[in-house]
């Protein structure tokens, strides 16, 4: 699959996960750091989103303990949450 159909089967992943605040959260980073990913991102990402929801938005809230398999430089930037736009 050539990298742009993959992005963008990736993108309808990340938001169309099944909660409102997941969507927000993991495609709100997908929009944000994805445009620069390797293919090895890639693979993490795409692997990272065979995970729950609720997993997820621990690990990046810093509620749990991040797993060593998901911990690095893509964790470390979802962690942040400074991708997000508030809109009032």
């Amino acid at each position: 699959m050539d990298r742009e159909t993959r992005l963008k089967r990736l993108r309808f992943r990340a938001w169309h996960r099944g909660t409102r605040e997941a969507d927000y959260m993991v495609g709100g980073f997908f929009d944000h750091a994805s445009a620069g990913w390797s293919d090895a991102e890639m693979d993490w990402f795409e692997a990272f989103m065979e995970e729950q929801d609720v997993d997820i938005m621990a690990w990046a809230m810093g509620v749990e303990p991040v797993p060593p398999q998901w911990q690095g430089p893509l964790m470390d930037g979802l962690m942040k949450l400074d991708y997000i736009t508030v809109v009032k």
